[in-house]
């Protein structure tokens, strides 16, 4: 029974379950692994290091786990955004509202859909950034299925 065919020609029950379930784990894989970026969990922080002085930071670095929540960066800090898309579902360039962060050199983008930023805080105040993304990807195929909605990103930033 090497080749998984029992004596009466069906074949083997236990090596037809075995493959069964290999299959039913890898398609579980492949679906979890194409379905999209994974959402990152509610406890994920952006990073950013405390001043001397304690309250805001001197450096942030942010992802889009930092989506909605409110950075404080002291006055002279540097900021850092990395947003994680793909060819299919591309990030926007950030945008930042109001002047009081100046545009700094972020790097080189190296996976087609992401978009970085990096920005060095010149003066109080409180400034957006923003970018959006599809929320599903191109249709590979004329006429194939698509849709219209759209991933904000969006973090305030306090200077003080």
């Amino acid at each position: 029974m090497p080749n998984g065919i029992g004596h009466d020609g069906e074949a083997d029950p236990m090596r037809r379950t075995t493959f069964r379930a290999l299959a039913a784990t890898a398609l579980l894989l492949l679906l979890a692994g194409c379905g999209g970026e994974s959402t990152p969990s509610a406890s994920a922080k952006p990073s950013a290091v405390p001043s001397r002085s304690g309250g805001c930071a001197d450096q942030a670095r942010l992802t889009s786990s930092a989506a909605g929540k409110t950075v404080c960066l002291k006055r002279g800090g540097e900021l850092r955004l990395t947003l994680d898309g793909t060819e299919s579902r591309p990030w926007q360039p950030v945008r930042a509202s109001g002047h009081a962060l100046t545009a700094i050199n972020a790097g080189l983008v190296l996976q087609p859909g992401d978009a970085t930023a990096a920005y060095r805080a010149g003066a109080t105040g409180t400034v957006q950034l923003t970018s959006s993304r599809p929320l599903c990807a191109r249709p590979t195929t004329p006429g194939g299925v698509s849709c219209k909605g759209v991933q904000e990103f969006r973090v305030t930033v306090r200077i003080a």
